[in-house]
């Protein structure tokens, strides 16, 4: 296996690990959300670190699996010309879209989202409301996580179209968990 294979397969099981892990999240969204509900509305009680924590759970779970759902294609694509379209102009248009746009803007969110994370650590900023969750430096922190993993996944995108320009076509199919030992 060559170098840009190994690249794609590494990269691409990172990214797959982590959206798999993170998945679950959802779960504790969904339990602490009914908790929340059944606190409120039938003991008229409720608790701020409980009704913000669902909050942060569904921005961690946003920010983090950004590059799995890249990975299995489940972003927003117009697909008028693309999906009738040649595994060679498929391959042109990803690396295209992906260095021309992607790349850039990943670049843009780090450069606006880097001092206010950093900010955000320097303070130990805490929740704004009375009795919210301590470490709000934290969860801003998972913007930084959202660039990391879509760059890293851009980078297998950029690695699996060179291999298919190249005329190894067995990689222009998306990941499959099942490949991973």
């Amino acid at each position: 296996m060559g170098i840009l294979e190994t690249l794609v397969k590494q990269t691409e099981s990172i990214n797959d690990f982590i959206g798999r892990v993170v998945s679950w999240t959802i779960l504790g969204v969904v339990l602490i959300t009914f908790l929340v509900a059944i606190l409120r509305y039938v003991f008229s009680m409720g608790w701020i670190q409980l009704q913000e924590s669902y909050m942060w759970l569904h921005g961690i779970l946003f920010t983090s699996a950004m590059g799995y759902a890249f990975l299995h294609d489940s972003h927003v694509r117009v697909d008028i010309f693309y999906r009738a379209a040649s595994t060679r102009y498929k391959a042109w248009v990803n690396l295209v879209g992906t260095i021309i746009f992607l790349f850039p803007t990943l670049g843009m969110i780090w450069w606006t989202c880097y001092p206010y994370v950093i900010i955000s650590w320097q303070r130990l900023e805490t929740s704004m409301e009375a009795g919210g969750l301590p470490a709000l430096y934290l969860l801003k922190s998972f913007l930084l996580v959202l660039v990391a993993v879509l760059l890293l996944q851009g980078i297998a995108v950029i690695s699996r179209c060179i291999l298919v320009l190249r005329g190894t076509t067995k990689h222009a199919e998306p990941f499959d968990s099942s490949q991973v030992v």
